[in-house]
């Protein structure tokens, strides 16, 4: 098996007519197996490469003044490992991501592989490709499978020597982009009980590799695996011809739009925590398949309440005041306590936080955790205790307060006045 680990460093050039071509340094990674009998496992070798992306789309505000043009080695060299593909007949969407990715920092990732069709040996013409790129920070995500181009061999026709493939009179491996999967997020994150649409579309040529399409999902979790949904329709679809296997109640693919739009995109409705986890959109046509993978976080905000709406100051006994913050996910949440005298302007976080209960997790995932502070009568009259929550549910913290009241005025000389009343009035009676 091969691997190709293609690094950020690349050039893009002018091909003129509103497209360009993107070159991508890469490294030719060769699976092995290890030394025999010793236990060495699976050893790897190394060669540089280059991958060419020809016409790709430009946007009609785009200087091509700027872009430098590709131009092949003057001597071909059958040592050189370098692909060459047509990106436009089908189109790679959001492609355009590529021509400034190093001027904007971000990172392209990308691995090829060699793929195997079934039944098949690798040494057979065409030879196929499997490359899954990826710009980790911006939503771009696709998986390409390239069919080598038949090339008019003689006895001057140059082979790769690693490859054992026949290259061009440049020297470059031709390529077609056949079938493509890719999707426009790489995460998302939904409220638990709702819905959510994770994205996933393929392309193939115009004159397609077959009529019949398969779409599958899969939930990866934790060390586990499930299926979500699986469906078979056709390109030419006429009704009866769908069938759709939804093992996740809940889960649903039009149809409709996966045979005219290419549209292979999941629904969930009522989402709960076991939702969570790693979804593999998985496409497959003829003998080819190829995957986009979407991670779906599930959250949930905390309500966030005090056990007291009044702390009324008491000479002989400190007071507890509890903050409650219930029915949250996930289980990242934070508590702390601040105070605001009457003679502050801003409050502080109390050098005493009290004390926290352990969490404790409800039947539907969600999690509930409590806070105790200890209120001294020390504390000044019309001080201001809040409780602010942290979770990442929210865009900012979540405040409860209260302010500690002096005793009502007068309380103690109503006590006494009953007291005396009482007397008097067991005074007359005893008389």
């Amino acid at each position: 098996m091969m691997i190709v680990i293609l690094f950020g460093y690349f050039l893009t050039g002018v091909c003129g007519d509103g497209v360009a071509d993107v070159v991508l340094s890469c490294t030719l990674v060769e699976e092995g197996v290890g030394l025999g009998g010793m236990g060495g496992g699976t050893v790897f070798t190394h060669t540089p490469a280059t991958l060419v992306l020809r016409d790709v789309a430009v946007a009609p505000d785009e200087s091509l003044e700027t872009l430098t043009p590709f131009v092949p080695p003057s001597i071909p060299d059958p040592d050189a490992i370098l692909l060459e593909a047509k990106v436009s007949s089908p189109e790679i969407p959001n492609a355009h991501v590529l021509l400034h990715a190093d001027c904007n920092e971000q990172e392209v990732m990308c691995e090829i592989s060699r793929y195997s069709l079934r039944g098949s040996q690798e040494s057979s013409e065409p030879a196929y490709f499997m490359v899954s790129l990826n710009v980790e920070e911006v939503e771009f995500s696709t998986s390409l499978i390239l069919q080598t181009l038949t090339v008019n061999k003689d006895q001057s026709t140059l082979i790769q020597k690693k490859l054992g493939l026949p290259l061009s009179q440049s020297g470059t491996l031709m390529t077609e982009v056949i079938f493509l999967v890719f999707s426009h997020i790489k995460s998302v994150t939904a409220p638990l009980r709702g819905d959510v649409l994770l994205n996933c579309g393929f392309k193939q040529q115009e004159i397609p590799l077959a009529q019949d399409v398969g779409v599958a999902w899969r939930l990866q979790h934790r060390g586990k695996g499930w299926k979500v949904l699986e469906m078979k329709t056709r390109l030419d679809d006429v009704e009866g011809n769908t069938v759709v296997h939804a093992e996740r109640r809940g889960s649903s693919v039009d149809a409709a739009q996966v045979v005219g739009e290419g549209n292979a995109s999941v629904t969930l409705t009522k989402l709960k925590v076991v939702d969570e986890g790693t979804y593999i959109c998985t496409v497959s046509v003829d003998l080819f398949h190829a995957q986009q993978v979407i991670h779906l976080n599930v959250i949930q905000p905390p309500h966030v309440s005090l056990s007291e709406e009044r702390l009324i100051l008491k000479s002989e006994s400190p007071q507890t005041l509890s903050c409650h913050c219930t029915k949250y996910y996930p289980l990242d949440a934070q508590m702390e306590w601040l105070s605001l005298s009457p003679t502050d302007t801003e409050p502080t976080v109390l050098p005493d936080q009290g004390s926290l209960s352990s969490h404790r997790q409800h039947g539907d995932g969600t999690y509930s955790l409590s806070s105790h502070l200890t209120v001294h009568s020390s504390v000044s009259p019309g001080t201001k205790i809040t409780c602010r929550v942290s979770h990442p549910a929210l865009d900012a913290p979540l405040s409860v307060s209260l302010v500690v009241e002096s005793p009502e005025p007068g309380s103690y000389w109503w006590v006494l006045g009953f007291l005396i009343i009482t007397g008097l009035f067991f005074y007359q009676v005893m008389r």
